[in-house]
């Protein structure tokens, strides 16, 4: 089976609703917490092409991840990493995670590129692709960003915490030098699984 990778447009607006529905149930699974998005905010990432997607020959949907910048474009999150359970241990997260973390670097050259997550398999590829664990002082310190906390089943240990720390790992990509954006096309690329 082949999957496509491909940065969003607003043709993907049809696979919101079952993105978001995914998050949260995968969330659930896990009995980890999730910063829930509305549907809004998700179809604004997709349309601005601030997003990553993986869909299968027949066009159905199986992964997604995007970006969110913080702090005046200082900070930028690849958040929501997602992939449809019939998809899953095949590969298709790292596929998409490399897909957003090169995006986000060509969008946002001089950002520092963070990531707050439960999940092992997500620290191993954000370790691969040059993160490393940070305390969470040294993430963007922008309130509306921790506000998208609210919704996790955590938040309450977050505040406890004054936001120095929760169930999360904080991890951090910092650019060496400011980076020239690379020639790669974000728009199609594909993999067998």
């Amino acid at each position: 089976m082949t999957i496509k990778i491909e940065q969003t447009n607003s043709q993907h607006l049809i696979f919101c609703e079952a993105i978001i529905e995914e998050m949260e149930l995968s969330a659930k699974v896990r009995g980890t917490g999730i910063a829930k998005r509305s549907t809004e905010y998700l179809s604004k990432k997709i349309i601005d092409g601030n997003g990553i997607i993986a869909l299968t020959e027949e066009n159905e949907w199986a992964g997604f991840c995007y970006i969110e910048t913080w702090s005046h474009e200082k900070f930028v999150a690849n958040s929501g990493l997602i992939v449809a359970p019939k998809f899953r241990k095949h590969g298709l997260a790292r596929k998409i995670k490399q897909a957003i973390f090169s995006l986000s670097q060509d969008k946002f050259p001089n950002a520092k590129i963070f990531g707050l997550t439960t999940g092992l398999a997500v620290m191993k590829i954000n370790s691969d692709l040059g993160y490393e664990p940070v305390t969470y002082s040294e993430l963007t310190q922008d309130e509306n960003f921790w506000n998208g906390c609210k919704s996790c089943v955590n938040y309450e240990i977050l505040i406890a915490k004054e936001k120095k720390n929760c169930l999360c790992t904080a991890m951090l990509y910092e650019p060496k030098v400011a980076l020239i954006p690379n020639e790669e096309n974000h728009e199609k690329s594909s993999f067998s699984l």
